[in-house]
């Protein structure tokens, strides 16, 4: 018996995933509620109507302080990298934008200096640190006179749909931050004159 020599024991590690249906880490938080499709091609003619929700623990958007501080970032990025904000409207939790871009990258950079801004302004006023924006923003391209209009009367009506708001409401623009390009945008402002 002492000249045999022991056989080594295979050691077995547990593995998780692998190429069956259902394997690999499961999406948790953000990661479940939104899956990152491709954006559609954007052209520099049409205008894009932009939804953006915020976190839950962000405060109510329309009280005067948080709202001052959109309109600061709004103002300082309203005409930046090819992307111009035209019209806003800011509800309780979510605002909803018209916004002109050259293209889906104007647009993306725009979009994320305008989110840079909002974030940092309303963390400053809560004083807090962290994510302010629940996702990213949902953007529906305009490509019809009646579809701008449509976006157009619904930011303006928006508070009176959400919050019972009857006659001008006080957070959105009345009139366009920056003069619009897309002859869209120009066509509809000229039509409610």
């Amino acid at each position: 018996m002492p000249n045999q020599v022991m056989a080594q024991r295979e050691l077995r590690f547990r593995t998780w995933g692998g190429k069956r249906k259902g394997a690999g880490r499961k999406a948790v938080g953000d990661r479940a509620r939104l899956r990152h499709a491709k954006r559609p091609v954007l052209k520099r003619r049409f205008p894009v109507h932009v939804t953006w929700r915020m976190r839950p623990e962000v405060w109510k958007l329309t009280t005067h302080r948080c709202f001052r501080v959109l309109a600061r970032a709004f103002w300082g990025g309203c005409n930046r990298f090819g992307f111009r904000l035209v019209h806003y409207s800011v509800q309780g939790n979510h605002m909803h934008l018209l916004v002109e871009a050259q293209d889906e990258r104007s647009l993306a950079r725009g979009m994320n200096g305008l989110g840079v801004r909002v974030a940092k302004g309303l963390n400053r006023v809560m004083g807090r640190s962290g994510k302010v924006l629940e996702e990213r923003y949902h953007g529906h391209i305009l490509k019809t006179p009646t579809e701008v209009r449509n976006a157009r009367a619904y930011l303006s009506n928006n508070a009176n749909h959400h919050i019972g708001i009857v006659g001008d409401d006080p957070y959105s623009s009345k009139w366009p931050l920056v003069a619009p390009e897309t002859y869209l945008m120009r066509f509809s402002m000229r039509e409610l004159r």
